[in-house]
């Protein structure tokens, strides 16, 4: 009889890399926003440079034929336009979040979506939500009430920021399309906004991303910073364990939420247990994928011959 052999630490690098990377994204933002951008302007750069870094990465996994295809199919290429809507309405939320001292409700959101996938695959997939899931939504429900109460009003920020980036998972289930195809064609969705609201604001003097050297730097970053945690993230999902992915995902929203302290961002004993409840919801998550997980190897072990 086989053992299932441990998760490859290459993989596991790279997803803490790429989950590294979507944590310390908000020093980006924050540090563009100090340069003189505004939050459009932010997102425009995205647009326009992830359009350059996509196609590379495209070309470099041979699926420029996938790529064509896509966007010769109809059907496909409408469901990328909606997940595009969606990914626009995550990337400009969480610009404005991270560039106006909103960063921690912006890592609340990050630690809700996946308990909102968990929600989401019951409903839309007919998927089943053990003891661990179900413990794990409560606790992230009293969370957010907490944070509510805390904050006066309900969270919309991180609320939007969740439902957009879940939402934008499930209708990428449904597109016959690796990663990299999928974020090159919804960058090329965004590119005619992006390149249009950057000529409208240059000519009235509202743009800085062009002014000199360095503001050319930061936007240009703005590209790489957006492609390359997708196509890390790519690459280790498809050899990692979805129980490693579950643990590993939380860095990401932690990190996030260690910038918004340090940056000042207020922090009130309520709203620092409605945390509490969110890192409790978050490792009850992750508890039970691990739990799954090994079940089913144990499960895979003893249907294989001696």
């Amino acid at each position: 009889m086989t053992s299932a052999l441990p998760a490859d630490r290459r993989a596991l690098g790279t997803a803490i890399a790429c989950y590294g990377l979507w944590g310390f994204m908000p020093l980006l933002f924050m540090a563009m926003a100090q340069a003189g951008f505004s939050a459009p302007e932010i997102l425009a750069h995205r647009a326009l440079w992830s359009v350059l870094f996509a196609g590379g990465l495209v070309i470099l996994a041979g699926q420029v034929g996938q790529a064509r295809r896509v966007l010769l199919t109809p059907r496909t290429l409408g469901w990328l336009a909606l997940s595009t809507l969606m990914i626009a309405v995550n990337w400009g939320i969480y610009v404005w979040a991270t560039t106006t001292h909103h960063t921690l409700e912006a890592s609340l959101g990050y630690y809700i979506n996946p308990l909102l996938n968990m929600a989401a695959g019951m409903v839309l997939f007919r998927e089943r939500i053990d003891r661990w899931g179900w413990a794990a939504i409560g606790l992230a429900v009293i969370g957010v009430i907490l944070q509510t109460v805390a904050l006066g009003r309900p969270p919309w920020l991180s609320l939007v920021l969740a439902l957009s980036f879940a939402s934008y998972g499930v209708i990428r289930k449904r597109v016959q399309a690796d990663a990299q195809t999928g974020l090159f064609v919804e960058c090329l969705l965004l590119l005619p906004f992006g390149a249009a609201f950057l000529i409208w604001a240059g000519s009235i003097g509202h743009t800085v991303g062009f002014s000199d050297p360095l503001h050319w730097f930061w936007s240009i970053a703005s590209g790489p910073a957006t492609v390359l945690p997708l196509a890390l993230f790519a690459w280790s999902a498809r050899r990692l364990p979805l129980s490693t992915i579950g643990f590993v995902q939380f860095l990401a929203p932690t990190l996030q939420f260690a910038i918004g302290v340090a940056a000042g961002e207020p922090m009130t004993p309520l709203r620092a247990l409605s945390f509490v409840f969110i890192w409790a919801g978050a490792g009850v998550f992750a508890l039970g994928a691990l739990f799954r997980s090994r079940a089913a190897r144990r499960a895979v072990a003893a249907s294989e011959p001696a």
